[in-house]
């Protein structure tokens, strides 16, 4: 690992009582940037079960999720256990769960109790759907998300398949919510003394996201056209087969077009009427991706790159990810260190995308062992 530098939430603590990924990776993120994250651990997290782990709890997702954060065992349902989860709460910036309302409630542990004792506290709440809708509470997965958040009819319009995407976006995109929803209410506490409850629902968050470009024609009352962005949406969007591999090729405008079917040696479609104008007719995107991925193949890979640099067309290699850790802007970017974890040893660990010029984040604590620091922890509040 690197010198280890404090980072810019120095000073804050932080409470990680959620699971699986949406609040844990939030933690993290907060920890990444120097926060005192301080997980408490359920006896029961389904991160810490699942393929690869060597020792027990210590899955990938766990290790990736888990870092620059301190763990200590507590059964909240045990009286005692309890009692010490809202003393160390008692001295906390910053909560993050995920549990369900009812069950928070149950534990003496929703917002109004908490305030009570830690009027200072943020208090990160996030759930699947809003608190005062007829959905609050009920369970709430990445798929189920994706598809009341619009993506999976985005995916179905576009590919003509409801699929999912290959990815848990709506965790890790409400991970990034929290984080920067925590942040501003922490420079609110800093100003005034006040804290507050910030509730982060992933469908609403995902629902945002997804409008953003997808609104489209609906933005305007009444509509001007039907909803769906039209080149994300092009049958034809996707990266293409070039001689030699994949690469992202995205001609944008019309000479983009033009000078892309001159490199591919089609001067017939340099003289298509669909590229002879000023602008591309979005009614025109599927033929002329398609002919875009019809094209690819005439030249390689790192031809295609000196093509499109030359004619300022956008370009981009495809990061094959059992290769990631071969890759040089990866390697440089240090983005995939291999470093040694006490318990696991040799790890690859993934790294921290933001550079700060006065307040490094780093990397100070490795993803630990289910409650390793439950000792310790007590300890400082004795």
């Amino acid at each position: 690992m690197k010198d280890i530098t404090a980072g810019p939430l120095d000073g804050v603590r932080v409470i990680d009582l959620s699971t699986v990924v949406m609040g844990p990776y939030a933690a993290q993120i907060l920890g990444d940037l120097g926060a005192d994250v301080i997980k408490i651990e359920s006896p029961v997290d389904t991160v810490r079960n699942g393929r690869y782990r060597t020792t027990p709890g210590m899955t990938p997702l766990s290790l990736n999720v888990n870092r620059n954060k301190r763990s200590i065992a507590l059964n909240l349902k045990d009286s005692g256990d309890r009692a010490k989860a809202l003393e160390l709460i008692d001295t906390a910036d910053v909560l993050i769960t995920n549990m369900r309302p009812g069950a928070l409630s149950r534990l003496g542990m929703d917002y109004a109790d908490l305030a009570g004792r830690n009027p200072g506290l943020v208090y990160a709440h996030a759930q699947g759907f809003r608190g005062d809708s007829d959905r609050a509470g009920t369970a709430a997965y990445d798929e189920t998300i994706q598809g009341a958040s619009g993506l999976v009819d985005i995916a179905n319009r576009a590919l003509g398949r409801p699929v999912y995407l290959p990815t848990i976006l709506g965790d890790k995109v409400s991970s990034l919510t929290i984080a920067y929803s925590v942040l501003a209410a922490l420079v609110h506490r800093n100003n005034t003394g006040e804290g507050q409850r910030v509730e982060v629902p992933m469908a609403d968050t995902m629902i945002a996201f997804n409008l953003v470009e997808h609104l489209s024609g609906h933005a305007f009352v009444p509509e001007e056209g039907p909803t769906g962005f039209n080149l994300s949406m092009a049958k034809g969007h996707h990266a293409v087969h070039t001689k030699d591999g994949l690469a992202c090729v995205v001609p944008y405008t019309p000479q983009n077009f033009r000078d892309f079917f001159a490199a591919a040696g089609r001067p017939d479609l340099v003289e298509d009427p669909r590229v002879a104008g000023e602008r591309i007719d979005p009614g025109d995107s599927d033929d002329l991706m398609g002919l875009v991925d019809a094209c690819a193949p005439a030249l390689s890979s790192e031809d295609w790159a000196e093509v499109c640099a030359k004619h300022s067309i956008p370009f981009g290699p495809v990061l094959e990810l059992d290769k990631a850790h071969e890759d040089p802007y990866v390697r440089d970017g240090h983005l995939l260190d291999v470093v040694h974890h006490p318990s696991e040893g040799a790890i690859r660990s993934i790294g921290i995308p933001v550079r700060f010029s006065a307040t490094p984040a780093t990397v100070r604590r490795l993803a630990p062992l289910p409650g390793q620091d439950t000792a310790e922890v007590l300890k400082e509040l004795a």
